[in-house]
């Protein structure tokens, strides 16, 4: 069976994104959960388990000998495990506009990630966000509206089905709610098809139900 090195669920955003391609895959995977930035952090991460990522999470085991660490190189990896078929658009102008999206989530958006850490067990009051989360927001939203207008269908996400574009965009869809971002009205369907996910619901099950606390997780933002 797999194993899958997830950090917390309440601020982890690549753990998140490495499991639910773990889930998306349907393949059989087991969970561990490895407390970030607690005492123990620093010496944990040095184990033959983390040497391949450099102690980052998440990362994933299938067997003794293959290791896959980055939430975009797992979800490549168990797509090609299951065939291809479980994880892109199957035409060709989606699949490819999918995957330049994920790729741009992977690369991209700095002042968001920064400014706005994810915590999926808080709501903070709205504060007008910086110049350059605007800017993210921005372009999140062009990226969302395109796909949604040429490829989303009847479905209710981004390219119709839950893919692994959702899986990238995930955890920005709980960043936006846990700060009361400004989002464009569209934005608003699509974002809780994504929370009301199942799974979804079951990491968001998790993460209450954790008991740590990572202060420099826990600050609200700052008026600018």
């Amino acid at each position: 069976m797999m194993k899958l090195f997830i950090g917390n669920k309440a601020y982890s955003s690549w753990s998140l994104r490495g499991w639910l391609a773990c889930k998306l895959s349907g393949l059989p995977f087991e969970e561990v959960v490895v407390p970030l930035y607690d005492e123990a952090w620093e010496k944990r991460r040095e184990g033959d388990e983390f040497a391949p990522s450099s102690g980052k999470v998440p990362i994933l085991w299938d067997g003794d000998d293959i290791v896959v660490w980055d939430s975009l190189a797992i979800i490549e990896y168990l797509n090609e495990k299951t065939g291809g078929d479980q994880f892109w658009p199957t035409d060709p102008a989606a699949r490819a506009m999918a995957r330049s999206m994920a790729a741009e989530m992977h690369s991209s958006f700095a002042a968001l990630r920064r400014e706005h850490s994810m915590n999926i067990r808080q709501i903070y009051e709205a504060v007008p966000p910086s110049e350059a989360v605007a800017q993210d927001i921005a372009r999140i939203m062009q990226l969302w509206a395109q796909a949604r207008a040429r490829h989303g269908g009847e479905g209710d996400f981004l390219f119709g089905a839950f893919g692994a574009a959702d899986v990238m965009f995930a955890p920005v869809v709980t960043r936006f709610i846990t700060y009361q971002l400004p989002v464009a009205r569209f934005a608003q369907a699509y974002m809780h098809a994504v929370i009301a996910h199942p799974w979804m619901q079951e990491w968001i099950g998790g993460a209450q139900a954790e008991e740590w606390v990572i202060d420099k997780f826990e600050s609200p933002p700052q008026t600018v």
